[in-house]
């Protein structure tokens, strides 16, 4: 490999590396600080308040991370009350269940205003309020458990976590267990037709209207928007404010998807691939960077990262440019793939799952990186592998046979002899040693003889 190569190379990677610290930090620290700040201040100002929170988007560890910091604001703003706007197809059930703890434990009283939709573990969500008040023509229930297909889990054990879950959070509030047991197993059968005219029958899973959910004592109250529901509870005097998601965690949620994150990951791995193994297109480097940042951005802002999994991906960063300088043995090598993996996977949502994502992006990343390599095979590290000079007679090199030839010829070192080395014999370039002596560089040489491939010179004018 060229100077110029090796010299881009040495002042790409810090460079890289200081792009790394630099756009990480201020991707995680300064979003946290705008995600939790102006909305708080805004509210410790307020005194008593009701407190309105939107659940209108898929149950997932963005949003319980949204709630948890609207929660401890409404907190902090000594709020009476809390109204969650609930309308929502459900999403994951281990977050729906952090989310109802954080409801179960709040010292705030909370109620479920569902409007359109509480299904899934959205109906979980409502269930853990104190009160449900539902509008008109909105729905409560159809909590089965499903796969990311949409098709029913039929494990035993699935179904009966789930409904263990669904009956306790139904009788937090004295709601009859059977009828959120019904909302979950196919199996399970309610005479319901005494109050709404119609049963639960084996094979059906249940959900309720906001009639019929009022007449089971699902729902305490109907309304149509939110100051009626304010109304109903007796807070009219009191100020409302509603908190919404801030840009950071609306663009949080978006890059958290697992497709998102995945493809996030295969820019990332083929960007800072591409520049390590091909260093000074700076393009390559670049959006890899910007796409870790942005992985590692969303996942802290949802609640997934710590400057753990930061520190560690910029530790394994370091080891593996390190590996192109030090010879470890791969030992550096070894130990920032790890370093790196380990960032990246306790990143995502579950190891699990961040495991799968970074396997996927490592095999589809692997075709452009290869793809570019081998379209630059005369740059980058590839040099260090390849021996691309051809040792022929048009490039300046002879073959054992025309050696001979050359005993008695004069010409001048190339290179320093120490005994070996170049020389330029006439008009070709010849591997030449002495017999012992040092020769330097621009001096001038004869040939004294020549044995097999060994062409012998000496010093003139010495």
């Amino acid at each position: 490999m060229g100077e110029s190569s090796w010299l881009r190379k040495m002042i790409f990677f810090p460079l890289m590396l200081f792009a790394i610290v630099c756009f990480t930090l201020g991707m995680v620290v300064v979003p946290s600080a705008y995600a939790n700040g102006d909305d708080t201040s805004k509210s410790k100002e307020v005194g008593t308040a009701v407190i309105v929170i939107p659940i209108k988007h898929t149950v997932e560890q963005g949003l319980q991370s949204f709630l948890e910091r609207a929660f401890k604001e409404a907190e902090e703003a000594n709020a009476e009350h809390i109204i969650l706007v609930v309308n929502t197809l459900g999403g994951r059930v281990d977050s729906a269940s952090e989310i109802g703890e954080l409801i179960r434990s709040s010292k705030i009283p909370t109620t479920a205003f569902v409007e359109g939709k509480a299904v899934s573990a959205g109906t979980y969500i409502a269930l853990n309020a104190n009160n449900i008040v539902m509008q008109p023509g909105s729905i409560i229930g159809s909590a089965a458990v499903v796969n990311g297909d949409g098709k029913l889990i039929e494990d035993p054990k699935t179904i009966s976590y789930w409904v263990g879950k669904m009956s306790a959070a139904a009788k937090l509030n004295g709601r009859d267990a059977a009828i959120a047991a019904a909302m979950v197993d196919t199996n399970v059968t309610v005479k319901l037709s005494n109050l709404i005219g119609r049963d639960k029958k084996a094979g059906e899973i249940l959900s309720l209207s906001a009639s019929d959910a009022e007449k089971v004592g699902y729902s305490e109250h109907t309304a149509e928007s939110v100051e009626e529901v304010v109304t109903w509870l007796q807070l009219e005097n009191r100020t409302i404010i509603e908190i919404e998601p801030s840009i950071a965690e609306k663009v949080a949620r978006f890059l958290v998807n697992p497709i998102v994150a995945t493809i996030l990951l295969i820019l990332g791995i083929a960007g800072i691939a591409i520049e390590m193994l091909v260093p000074g297109y700076g393009a390559p480097g670049i959006i890899g960077l910007l796409s870790f940042g942005l992985y590692f951005f969303g996942s802290y802002i949802a609640g997934f990262a710590g400057m753990e999994s930061v520190v560690l991906f910029i530790i394994g960063i370091i080891l593996l440019v390190l590996e192109f300088f030090i010879p470890s043995f791969g030992i550096l090598g070894l130990l920032g793939s790890a370093s790196l993996v380990t960032g990246v996977v306790i990143a995502a949502p579950t190891p699990t799952s961040g495991l799968i994502s970074l396997l996927v992006a490592v095999v589809v990343a692997t075709v452009p990186v290869i793809l570019f390599a081998k379209s630059n095979k005369g740059r980058g590290v590839w040099n260090k592998f390849i021996l691309r000079e051809q040792l022929s007679t048009e490039n300046g090199f002879l073959s054992a046979d025309l050696k001979t030839s050359l005993i008695g010829q004069q010409g001048v070192s190339l290179t320093t002899l120490r005994p070996s080395g170049i020389a330029l014999i006439g008009e070709e370039r010849v591997d030449v040693v002495t017999e012992g002596e040092f020769i330097d560089v621009n001096k001038p040489v004869q040939v004294v003889k020549a044995e097999g491939t060994w062409v012998f010179v000496k010093e003139l004018n010495k």
